[in-house]
């Protein structure tokens, strides 16, 4: 069986500078994406074109949005760039000019074309799970955050906070710390082989 390398990282994007190489439905979709799970994030956008709900949702959220042709200067001061156009040649264009600078790079439904993937994600309060299939099946992932969403309770997000509270209060070193969590939340998860 085919193996998952990926490492999996959780990025403040409010921190970091975005490029979304597009105007039409699939950085529409890219731009939804990134935005719902980090409504701070710090995008901008180029396109010789922008479709209507692109600009309500790019307003909304205060995205710069420049109505032009890609070229290397709009790389400037990027830390990641998503290229979403749909000429062929301009994308891979973006992705070469990106790994020259090394820049993040994802150009949309092209898998060797990408440095990164943009998998599906389920976020209840302070807790966020994030899935991958290697870039294969976005269908799968979308299922399976699906399967998330209903599995997760809502109130897991008060659980993660008194167990920060209860984590203040533990004494001793790292690694008395992390066992004394360990035997505290051991029957948060149920194991099949325990009778």
């Amino acid at each position: 069986m085919e193996r998952n390398e990926l490492y999996p990282v959780f990025l403040k994007v409010s921190n970091l500078n975005i490029l979304i190489v597009g105007g039409g439905n699939v950085a529409l979709e890219k731009l939804t994406f990134l935005l719902k799970s980090s409504p701070s994030a710090q995008v901008e956008m180029v396109s010789p074109m922008f479709r209507e709900e692109t600009v309500t949702l790019a307003n909304k959220f205060g995205i710069k949005m420049r109505v032009s042709n890609y070229n290397e200067a709009f790389l400037k001061g990027k830390h990641m760039v998503v290229a979403t156009t749909d000429k062929v040649e301009v994308n891979e264009q973006v992705y070469h000019d990106c790994r020259a600078q090394s820049i993040l790079v994802n150009v949309a439904d092209n898998p060797p074309f990408c440095d990164f993937y943009m998998g599906g994600i389920v976020t209840k309060g302070n807790v966020k799970v994030a899935i991958s299939t290697n870039g294969k099946s976005p269908t799968t992932a979308k299922r399976l955050r699906q399967f998330f969403e209903d599995v997760i309770p809502e109130n897991i997000d008060d659980l993660v906070q008194n167990l920060n509270e209860f984590r203040k209060t533990i004494k001793g070193d790292f690694e008395e710390k992390v066992e004394t969590l360990n035997e505290f939340t051991k029957g948060l998860v149920n194991k099949k082989d325990e009778d």
